[in-house]
Order: structure tokens, then sequence, then C-alpha cells
């Protein structure tokens, strides 16, 4: 037999080709893998259109910004656009208008036919403009108002509009970058227009969320149920091998170390991650939550790789927190870990603890925190996440409840634990007073059982300004827990 040589290996033809075979089917394996996760793309969504209405006159002496800004605004804006990209898209700068000289009825027309939200930039005026702009804020379209100092004395004005009940977020600052916050805002109500949630099983929570039809009505968020067979069914099409891959190069290899689960239930945790998503990609969904999340598989690594990624996975069928998680993802580009929490007034805390927690608290594009992968706490079974926290980090924990309300309160992690008595994922939270926290939790806006109750969604970043201005577009109220309403 002939023998082919190459550097320092020496093999026969039979061998060659044997191992040329098997290199044929790897790639085809991974082109095969790489085709049916693209098959199974999670859907994004379209642009947010955003229409600018620059308003007052310029080129007047007195109070009036110089029409030189004009141009750096619509440079400003292009570049936004980039900045704003995510997982989901971005904004898209769609018109502009100068009102004067151009007449508000036809660029009313114009925002009824072609945006999504609308931003004024004050320029100038004293007030004669307001009622003119009061047409357009009528619309009802999701709007900023970004009034510079030396813009005029029009700004008294514009607070009227929020008064008055209208979606409106009202920037007065010379720090365009406080401008570049509010518009990231302006994604959250568009987007929920443009959302899926699934319930599997049934959703479970306060009331009003776990109707559809209402969740609609509030949010333009369809709320789907389905049933935890299909999960199971579809895992059972997922190829093994793919299975396996998902597992070592998303879990098993990155994590700090394998305590409990087997081998093989980490690849059957990584079969149900792939079934899900591509039942989400099926029914164009962003996010999942789901009442059968503590069967076998556990749900744990499936909802933190779809929170990793930008989308939202619920567990325990947690609609209200689902929905806080979805709000969050889209206003700041964040994922949620919900929490069992519970209050130390000894140390002035805020422990929070679960099985089930994101990788990427900074979002999709940061960086993953170090993980341990774990058994479920409760039962000692399944497979579950000890994620380690950052220490120091500044983070918001908030609920949105009967789909009109919204608790929440700031703080700063203080330290990490790993007691036998929690579940996986610990830290605590600084809050301003413990003892006022544990008194008054739930501000008597919650009703339900255990968990309705008791879960709370934890961010890192702290957003209590720019809820406020959330609150206003999207029409909830903003309560602080602990010390009771936000205006």
């Amino acid at each position: 037999m002939k023998e082919l040589t190459n550097c320092r290996f020496t093999f026969s033809r039979r061998e060659f080709l044997g191992i040329a075979a098997g290199a044929i089917g790897a790639i085809t394996l991974k082109q095969s893998t790489a085709s049916s996760q693209a098959a199974a793309e999670l859907p994004k969504l379209q642009p947010v259109r955003v229409f600018c209405v620059f308003a007052g006159r310029t080129g007047h002496w007195y109070l009036t910004r110089p029409a030189e800004e004009i141009p750096k605004f619509r440079a400003f804006f292009s570049e936004l656009e980039k900045r704003l990209e995510t997982v989901h898209g971005s904004v898209k700068f769609i018109g502009e208008a100068q009102i004067p000289p151009e007449d508000a009825e036809k660029v009313a027309k114009r925002l009824q036919e072609e945006a999504d939200a609308l931003l004024i930039i004050h320029l100038s005026g004293h007030g004669g403009e307001a009622p003119v702009l009061t047409k357009l804020v009528e619309i009802g379209l999701p709007t900023v108002v970004f009034s510079q100092p030396f813009s005029g004395h029009g700004w008294m004005y514009f607070p009227q509009w929020r008064k008055a009940g209208h979606r409106v977020v009202l920037v007065a600052s010379s720090d365009w970058a406080d401008l570049e916050k509010a518009i990231a805002l302006l994604r959250a109500p568009v987007w929920m227009k443009q959302s899926k949630i699934l319930a599997v099983g049934r959703p479970h929570g306060t009331a009003e969320a776990c109707k559809p039809e209402n969740v609609k009505k509030a949010f333009g968020t369809d709320l789907v149920i389905i049933p935890n067979e299909r999960i199971h069914k579809t895992m059972t099409e997922i190829d093994p091998k793919e299975a396996e891959a998902e597992a070592e190069e998303y879990w098993i290899r990155p994590a700090k170390a394998v305590v409990e689960p087997k081998r093989q239930e980490i690849i059957q945790s990584a079969r149900m991650f792939l079934a899900v998503k591509r039942i989400m990609s099926e029914e164009r969904a962003h996010a999942i939550c789901s009442i059968h999340c503590m069967g076998d598989p556990r749900g744990c690594l499936t909802f933190s790789k779809l929170n990793d990624m930008g989308y939202v996975g619920g567990c325990e069928g947690d609609i209200d927190s689902t929905l806080t998680m979805l709000i969050f993802a889209y206003a700041f580009g964040v994922p949620g870990f919900i929490s069992d929490p519970v209050i130390d007034v000894a140390k002035n805390a805020m422990i929070h603890f679960h099985c089930t927690s994101a990788t990427k608290m900074y979002g999709p594009k940061g960086e993953r925190l170090p993980f341990v992968i774990r058994s479920q706490t409760d039962s000692g079974a399944g497979v579950s996440l000890e994620v380690e926290n950052r220490i120091g980090q500044p983070v918001t924990c908030a609920k949105l409840v009967h789909l009109d309300k919204m608790l929440f309160v700031t703080g700063k992690i203080l330290w990490t634990s790993k007691d036998p008595l929690a579940c996986r994922t610990q830290f605590a939270q600084s809050v301003p007073d413990a003892r006022s926290l544990f008194l008054r939790w739930g501000e008597d806006v919650i009703r339900g059982d255990v968990m309705t109750l008791l879960h709370r969604v934890v961010f890192y970043g702290d957003y209590a300004d720019r809820l406020r201005d959330l609150a206003a577009l999207m029409n909830f109220r903003l309560i602080e827990e602990g010390k009771g309403e936000v205006v």
C-alpha cells in the first residue's frame, strides 16, 4: 500500500481517506448546526421612527439658539442611530420640520402617517409657540422635548403637558448626553407594541397582567399561551450533537466549576434552550415565561442565556416580572435577575437570591460574570447557576404590577454569599431604610399569592431618574418602595 507523507505524520491511503471523510463529516455537522441555528434566529424589531421638529425662529438676537446648531443636531442624530443599535434594532430619524415657517397641521399629518415618536428641539420662544406645539403633542406619540439654556422663556409652559397626562419627557439641559438618554427611552413604548410574550402553561401574577387582552391594551404587546408539551416535543427534534456543542461551548467550558450536575444533565438543559429558541423563532416572540420551569429539565439555563442575548426568560410564569424585564431590556439594554428577596434591618440591606440568573448583567455586549454550575437549591436536583455579582455595583430593584404601577428601590451591591438556606445566586443590596421597606413592602398596591407579592427584579445600574421619564412615556405610576409614590 502506497503511503502519503506530510511533515511529521505518516499514514496509509486508506487512513488518509478515513481522516478526510471524518473531516468532511465534521464540517458538514458544523454547517448543519450553523444552518439549524440560523433557521431559529430570534426576531428583531422594526426601527423606532423618530420625527424631529425644530421649534422657534433662529437668527434673533435675544434668547435664541443660532441656526448653525441645526446641522450639528443632524450630525448628532446620525451618530446616535449607531450608538443606540441593540440586538433588537435601533432608532431612525425619518424626517424633520422647522416651526415656523412650516405649517403645524401639515407636520401633524406627517407625524400620524410616518412616525412612532416625536422629538421637539426648542430653539427659541417666550411661550407663544406652546399652543402650536401642543397640537403636535396631543397626537399622542411618545415625545421628547429638549430645551437648552438661553432658548427663550417658553420652557415654563412645557411642564403643563406632563400635568395633563401627555406622554412627554422634558429635558432642560446643556448636555446633549441627557438628550441621548431620553431618546433611548423612546424604544420601550414603541417596541412593546411590536413584541410577543409566550406564557408556557399560563401566566402567573397580578390579575390584570394575566389577561392577554389587558396586556395588549396597556402596551400593545401580544401575550400567547402555549402548552409545555410543545417544548418537550420540540426537544426531541433537536440534534443531540447540537445540544452537546451548545452545552460545552456556552456553559461547561466557560464555567469556573461544575459541582453537582452530570454532563448529560447540562446537555439536556442546552437541548431545552435550543427547543425554546426554535419555538420563539417560529412564534416571532421576544420573551417567554413558564410555570413549568421547575420540571425536568429545569428552565434555569434556558432563561439565563435568553437574558444574556437581550431577550427575556422569566421563571415561575411570573408575567409581571417578565414585562418588567422586557421594558428594561428595551429602555436600558440590560437583563434582570428575578429575586426572592429578604430584609436585614441590622445591615440596612435587602438580600436577593434565586437559582436563575443572567451572566451578562451589563447587557448582551458586556462581559460575562464568573459562574459555577450547580444544582437547584430547594430540590438538590437539576441544573442551576451560582453567579458572582460585582460588589459596589449600583442596582435598581423594580417590578411592574397590575400593568399600571412600578415599584422600585435603588442601591449598591454590598456583599455576595453562599448561604445554604438560600438559592444559588445571592447578593445583598443597600437600601435607604430597610425597616421602612420591610413594613411598607408592596406599598399596598400588590395583591396575590406569595410569588406575586414576593418577586422583584434586579438590574445593574441606577435608573431612578430615568424611570421617572419612562413612567411618563408609558403611563404607569412610579412608586419608591419604603417611601411612597414618586411624581
